[in-house]
């Protein structure tokens, strides 16, 4: 299986008074651009998840549609709480494989997303930090293993929007 990790797009600044609910936080119009050019690159590159799991809140929800409507394949968007700032991830390993896909992406929050890829690439203390944006893509032999995953690549969005 192939998994990506993604941090959502550049948002709104959070303390934002226009955004007294921080979950309500959207993606800034320049983040929305940025990151569709830059997952068309990537699709052009053969990107191909068909199962995107997503943050509930706004601006991991706007990244993945982003991410769902650049794809040349049908693509399931699914929110997932476990991808909530700070909520336990490994449940949605169990999920994720048992969804059958050979490709899929998570796309949640900073710094979670760093310390999961460290994690499922058996790298705990790996310093990894995720731009806005910013995706990985993981590989594994057959199912997503934590601590087996092999770090295929680590894009951050100025490398290639």
């Amino acid at each position: 299986m192939l998994l990506y990790i993604v941090r959502h797009a550049p948002a709104g600044q959070h303390g934002d008074p226009r955004y007294p609910n921080d979950a309500l936080r959207p993606l800034t119009s320049k983040g929305e651009r940025r990151f569709a050019r830059q997952v068309k690159r990537l699709v052009k590159r053969g990107m191909a998840p068909t199962l995107v799991a997503t943050s509930p809140l706004v601006r991991c929800l706007q990244t993945a549609e982003i991410l769902v409507e650049r794809m040349r394949v049908d693509c399931k968007l699914l929110e997932r709480e476990e991808l909530a700032p700070g909520a336990t991830w490994s449940d949605l390993v169990g999920w994720t494989n048992a969804e059958g896909v050979s490709e899929a992406a998570w796309v949640g929050h900073a710094p979670d997303v760093d310390q999961i890829t460290a994690e499922l690439i058996g790298s705990a203390k790996a310093n990894l930090s995720f731009a806005k944006g910013g995706i990985a893509a993981i590989n594994f032999a057959d199912e997503i293993v934590p601590g087996e995953g092999d770090l295929c690549w680590f894009v951050r969005p100025k490398l290639i929007a």
